[in-house]
Order: C-alpha cells, then sequence, then structure tokens
C-alpha cells in the first residue's frame, strides 16, 4: 500500500495500559479474577482463549466500556475511568454508518476534533489511499466487500491519532486470503503511529504473527504471556522457536 505524508502521525507516544489484580466482568457475574497484566506503549499484545475465557471482557475494560469489579484498570499509571478519544476500539462488524460514504465514515473522528471540512478530507482521504480505498472513497458500506469495511474501519480508528487500538477479533468473519492482507496491512499502516495494540483472536498463528507478546486467557485467569520470536515473516511460521512457542501456547490453551 502507499502511504502518504498527509497522514499524521499521533502526538507523543502509545498509551500504557496496565491490570494490577483485577477481577473483570459484570456484577454477580465475574469473569477473570486477579488479572496482572502489562502493555508497554508501542507494543502490539494479542490475546488468546478458547470462547467464553473472557477476551472481550478484557478489551471492554480497557476500552473503559467496563469497570473492574475488583483492583485498578490505568493508563499512564493514572486510573482508566471511562472511554476516552485516546483509545479506539475495532470489533469484527465493521460499525460503519451505512449512510455516510467510507470517507465521510473516515471524517468521522477528525470533525468531533473540530477540523476543517478541507482538513478532512485531506487527511481521510490520506488513509484511504493508504489502506487502497482510494477509488471506492465514495461508496456506501454496502456497496464495498467485508475486506474493505474493515480497511475503513481501520483507517478511520487511526484517522483519529489514538494513542491505543483496541481490536476485538476484526478478522475472524473474512476468508484466509482476505485476513492474511488484512494482517499485513495493520502492520503496515501501524508502523510509524507509536500506537499501542491489544488485538484479541481465536487463531494462535495470527496471535503469533502479529504479537510483539501473547497473553494466554483461561479457566477465568491470565494462564501466561509469552514473547514471540522475531522477525515478522510469513515465512518466520517455519522456525524452531516459533514452532515451539506455538506447541508451548495450545497445550496451554488444552488444544
Amino acid at each position: 500500500m502507499t502511504s502518504s505524508s498527509d497522514v499524521r502521525s499521533p502526538a507523543g507516544t502509545g498509551a500504557g495500559l496496565a491490570l494490577r489484580s483485577a477481577t473483570l466482568g459484570r456484577p454477580g457475574a465475574p469473569v477473570l479474577d486477579e488479572v496482572d497484566l502489562h502493555v508497554a506503549p508501542g507494543e502490539i499484545l494479542t490475546v488468546v482463549g478458547p470462547s467464553g475465557c473472557g477476551k472481550s471482557t478484557l478489551l471492554r475494560t480497557l476500552a473503559g466500556l467496563l469497570s473492574p469489579l475488583a483492583g485498578e484498570v490505568t493508563q499512564d499509571a493514572g486510573p482508566l475511568t471511562g472511554p476516552s478519544a485516546d483509545r479506539a476500539l475495532i470489533f469484527q462488524e465493521d460499525a460503519l454508518l451505512p449512510w455516510r460514504t467510507l470517507r465521510a465514515n473516515v471524517e468521522l473522528p477528525l470533525a468531533i476534533k473540530g477540523l476543517s471540512r478541507s482538513e478532512r478530507r485531506t487527511q481521510a482521504d490520506a488513509w484511504l489511499t493508504r489502506v487502497g480505498l482510494t477509488e471506492q472513497s465514495r461508496q456506501l458500506p454496502h456497496r464495498v466487500s467485508g475486506g474493505q469495511r474493515q480497511r475503513a474501519q481501520l483507517a478511520r480508528a487511526l484517522a483519529g491519532e489514538p494513542r491505543a487500538v483496541l481490536m476485538d477479533e476484526p478478522f475472524g468473519a473474512l476468508d484466509a486470503q482476505t485476513r492474511a492482507g488484512m494482517q499485513d496491512l495493520l502492520v503496515e499502516v501501524l508502523h510509524g503511529t507509536g500506537a499501542t495494540v491489544v488485538f484479541v483472536t481465536h487463531d494462535v498463528d495470527e496471535a503469533l504473527f502479529l504479537g510483539d507478546r501473547v497473553a494466554l486467557l483461561g479457566a477465568g485467569r491470565l494462564i501466561a504471556v509469552r514473547d514471540v520470536p522475531r522477525p515478522r515473516e510469513r515465512a518466520a511460521h517455519d522456525d524452531p522457536a516459533r514452532i515451539a512457542l506455538r506447541r508451548d501456547i495450545l497445550t496451554s490453551l488444552g488444544s
């Protein structure tokens, strides 16, 4: 994809996120207990685990949509008390506004920030170019493919210059080829933004390709956090260290 000098990087660095002795869930229905986890500024942390283990609950807590039942959740060492423009949340469903064109969807966070119409258009067009949607910019979401909608959602999230991007199985509904392309695109467009990413997935191979570290959830707790060998390359799936880590993760998850 083409990058553009019109695309601005977020001011400062990525957000540092942390949970300390945190119990997560809804009142009367805890899902995760005694979670201690630190996400370093600018890292990509992937989160894997079986269905119902609390991956989405963790993500919504970091987004500020759920309060911890016990313990604390912080951003940059200060209390995280609710949603913030600093943190963008991306779901498996694209959540684009169906009556707005792709360009108008990408312009939305820029309008909220108070940019002029010309500034919004310039930056939105730059992001759409970067994710390969220049020719589709005037299309409504239902007129483009699922992969293209996810590209637009990614552009909209990053156009707002968040310091953290929280992604809840965003590529889960895509076919294998489109999914691989979206993984590559995500790595590419994040380069230079400084944004911290927490990426939830069921797919261990996706977690290993994208993550600097992988957090394993299961049985109501955080099982472990593993460093991922680098470089981040498709061919690295044959690397012995990567194979051993994959086996360890699957064993830990009981797969």
